[in-house]
């Protein structure tokens, strides 16, 4: 029996800068995800190692797809594609969401997502960026143009870290993105993650048509290799994976485990504190006492229990000379475990 075409499908894009708090509203969506439906989620992190779908996995009614080492716009264009219609010929989802790299401009992915490829069967909804208000304080986040494109291309912004910004910088936010050209049509606070109710899936946003373009940083990145991990590579009991990647003005080192080797929590925990500031660090690991997750962005994120249980997994993302030693940082996670 033929299958039904698939046509009309919701896509939604939830783009931001590294650290953002993407996932956690991502997470929040799937909790609150209506019975019956199948969602998938198609996720590019500019890591090579790929955490995001590790935090996203567990549940039979949501599949999530990860891209990880590269751009969506550009060096991960043709293979996005690809991977679309292999994704929603595969599961047939109800709806789908999209997080792009924090690195990642959402020109090119825009583009794709109304193009003729998809005109009858992906219908694109509001384009919601995250935004940490935290982050404005430095100067070179609103310098940086990829960082200002995520805020101008999307249809609402997401005020995540609530809890840790400060009235002050809470109006100083709403005001700075008031002022960018093509500013969103709406700005909610999102604490821990969580919109309004209002603002759940649903609506359309403005990128029907019309023209998004690419910056330079990105479109010199189209001739470049697709980086993507080497499945020759897994990781065996007691010997580690290491992968780094470099693009955009940033630098990744990365490692898998087998998920064999057990860590201890505490030690793993006093390793990962030690990390110098600054850096985003992002982690699945079998301890002791379960499965745990990290996703720092200041230093004052906790654990907590995780459903992944492929392997372990870290992942330290920086600008060029933030990052420890690799082969140093490499031994004390190697002391880490039991």
């Amino acid at each position: 029996m033929t299958p039904t075409p698939l046509a009309d499908i919701p896509v939604h894009v939830v783009t931001g800068f590294l650290g953002g708090g993407k996932s956690s509203l991502i997470r929040h969506w799937l909790a609150d995800k209506p019975a019956g439906e199948r969602w998938a989620v198609l996720i590019n992190e500019f890591g090579r190692v790929g955490i995001d779908q590790a935090l996203l996995a567990g549940r039979d009614d949501v599949v999530v797809k990860a891209l990880p080492g590269g751009c969506l716009c550009c060096q991960l264009a043709v293979v996005l594609q690809a991977t679309l219609v292999e994704l929603l010929r595969r599961e047939r989802p109800d709806r789908l969401i999209i997080e792009p790299s924090g690195l990642g401009h959402p020109g090119g992915l825009l583009a794709l997502l109304r193009g003729e490829a998809f005109a009858e069967v992906l219908r694109l909804q509001e384009v919601i960026a995250v935004l940490d208000p935290r982050r404005l304080d430095d100067p070179r986040a609103r310098g940086h143009q990829t960082f200002r494109d995520q805020l101008t291309l999307a249809d609402g912004v997401a005020l995540t870290m609530t809890d840790l910004s400060s009235p002050a910088q809470l109006a100083a936010a709403r005001r700075w993105i008031a002022d960018l050209e093509g500013a969103a049509a709406w700005i909610e606070e999102a604490p821990h993650g969580r919109l309004p109710d209002a603002r759940r899936p649903a609506s359309a946003g403005r990128h029907g048509a019309g023209m998004v373009y690419r910056p330079a940083a990105h479109r010199a990145l189209l001739a470049a290799p697709v980086g993507a991990r080497d499945s020759a590579r897994a990781p065996t009991p007691g010997v580690a994976v290491r992968e780094t990647g470099r693009a955009l003005g940033h630098v990744s080192l990365g490692w898998c485990w087998h998920a064999e080797d057990i860590f201890s929590r505490q030690a793993l925990e006093t390793c990962l504190a030690a990390l110098p500031a600054g850096v985003r660090v992002k982690g699945v690991f079998h301890a002791a006492d379960g499965w745990w997750s990290y996703n720092r962005v200041a230093g004052d994120e906790p654990a907590v229990p995780c459903d992944w249980r492929r392997d372990s997994r870290l992942e330290l993302i920086g600008v060029p000379g933030t990052l420890p030693d690799a082969e140093a940082l490499e031994a004390e996670l190697a002391a880490c475990r039991v």
